[in-house]
């Protein structure tokens, strides 16, 4: 759910594209089928929005962010960390750069090595007793905060 929910607020907010990454399910299974297990639930919570954005399949996220990072994305990782800043007072005006978000699964969070390779660390500062949001809550929270900055 959180897959096909992500695609939807990517699609309402204009992302280009969605990386899927390691154990992430994808919206069409090894063999093309949309209609069984997790390609099934994500189409549920996507409504469409699987087919309308660019999405690609990686093993490894850092070497997307290697990838990125040649083309000049600013690598934005959202992660509660010593280093993060809080999601308002990043200013997406200070790159000229296309922006990519890395997000990480929402029990483990991102990888300490793949926060080093980010050119930044934003973070969602929580104002009552839990310390995280739900992942695709986190992504459509920081897809909407970029649109209103852009």
């Amino acid at each position: 759910y959180n897959v096909g929910s992500i695609f939807r607020s990517a699609d309402c907010f204009g992302a280009e594209k969605v990386y899927l990454i390691g154990t992430t399910p994808s919206p069409v299974d090894r063999w093309g089928r949309t209609d069984i297990g997790p390609q099934k639930e994500i189409a549920k919570t996507a409504l469409g929005a699987e087919k309308t954005v660019a999405w690609e399949y990686a093993e490894d996220t850092m070497a997307v962010i290697k990838k990125l990072k040649k083309e000049c994305f600013h690598i934005v990782a959202i992660e509660q960390d010593d280093a993060s800043i809080a999601l308002r007072d990043f200013d997406t005006k200070v790159t000229a750069r296309n922006i990519a978000l890395v997000f990480g699964s929402e029990v483990g969070g991102l990888d300490k090595e793949i926060l080093k390779k980010a050119d930044t660390i934003i973070e969602l500062p929580m104002q009552g007793e839990k310390e995280s949001l739900n992942v695709s809550v986190c992504a459509g929270v920081v897809l909407y905060d970029f649109l209103g900055k852009i």
